[in-house]
């Protein structure tokens, strides 16, 4: 009887640290993707119920997004985030 005892509890131990560990882990956020691509300087915010909710970070210029954004709920800026490329050097003259 001592034994079943000890079990017992040892289980009921068990079910707590598992039930703590599941608890912390629903409380934790997915991990995100980037929202904004560096490699482009203006995005456009897409909102609203029928396209979702979305930054598309894919302009070379805010006229270039604002033609593409005729018509849907969306919104031009600049790229908080845009980090140019550095310019190649060319070759050097002889």
């Amino acid at each position: 009887m001592h034994c079943r005892g000890n079990r017992r509890r040892h289980d009921v131990r068990l079910l707590g640290a598992l039930l703590l560990a599941l608890g912390a882990l629903c409380m934790t956020k997915p991990a995100s993707a980037q929202m904004y691509d560096p490699r482009y300087p203006v995005c456009m915010h897409v909102y609203g119920e029928l396209v979702g909710d979305r930054m598309d970070c894919i302009f070379a210029s805010i006229r270039q997004c604002q033609a593409s954004a005729v018509g849907i709920p969306a919104t031009c800026l600049v790229n908080p985030f845009y980090a140019p490329r550095p310019a190649h050097p060319g070759r050097p003259e002889r």
